[in-house]
């Protein structure tokens, strides 16, 4: 039976996106923490729990080559025979671990995986530009960047789905490197999405070290709702990892 458009949220970028049959893993940090150098002193995630691989998987997509988009650990649980896409900098890490069938895609390129059409967008400079992804499919069609940075080549169309931030991360002097709470409205007016889904910075992910003593916040999923309440007829929802929503078509 057709499911439509669905998502589950595993926390922080990870997503399951289901195109009626056709499963697609995005950013995946399933298992084991998640350190940035010079070590876990300086930065270090843990998840609430691990997520099992889901079954059935079909594409492995991947924004960005970080280890929070392009997590080891997560990765090395995964066939090696899964496709996958990703951006120039990922398909380097995925080689590296042995996947066989690794297409890179830089901004502005497109593929496809039986009816489902993946273009890559420009996203965040981190500090080479990074993919954002529109996905078309018969079931649904859906825009996801991790960071907030909009390609401004993308055509105003409506989509059923957008997975985005909604808030604002940054550091000091070097300002903010997820911009979900300013890139929202633009993403509202260009695609009048049915659904906006947060990312990034939920799912009660737990971080320690040195950087996150001087990283900021500003805004909330709640500051977002109110604040969208009036753009176009759309909802906001601030998943709750491991519950599958419906975006589109039947369930």
């Amino acid at each position: 039976m057709p499911l439509g458009l669905q998502a589950t949220y595993y926390g922080a970028n990870g997503w399951l996106l289901q195109f009626d049959q056709l499963s697609v893993l995005v950013d995946p940090w399933l298992t084991g923490a998640l350190e940035f150098p010079p070590g876990p002193w300086f930065f270090r995630g843990q998840l609430p729990r691990p997520w099992p691989v889901p079954e059935g998987l079909d594409l492995l997509l991947l924004t960005q080559g970080l280890a929070d988009h392009c997590h080891p650990p997560s990765l090395e649980l995964l066939d090696r025979d899964l496709p996958v896409v990703a951006s120039p900098t990922a398909a380097r890490r995925v080689r590296q671990l042995g996947f066989q069938h690794v297409t890179a895609l830089a901004p502005g390129e497109s593929h496809s995986l039986g009816d489902l059409g993946i273009r890559a967008t420009a996203g965040a400079p981190v500090p080479q530009v990074e993919n954002g992804y529109r996905l078309d499919h018969p079931a649904g069609s859906l825009y996801l960047e991790p960071h907030g940075f909009l390609d401004p080549s993308l055509p105003a169309e409506p989509l059923d789905a957008v997975i985005t931030p909604v808030v604002d991360l940054g550091l000091p002097l070097a300002g903010p490197f997820v911009r979900g709470r300013q890139v929202l409205p633009s993403l509202l007016e260009r695609f009048r999405p049915s659904t906006v889904l947060a990312s990034t910075a939920g799912g009660d992910v737990r971080f320690e070290g040195l950087l996150t003593r001087a990283l900021w916040q500003q805004g909330s999923a709640e500051e977002a709702a109110l604040l969208s309440a009036g753009v176009g007829p759309h909802r906001l929802i601030d998943p709750v990892p491991g519950e599958p929503y419906q975006l589109a078509g039947a369930g």
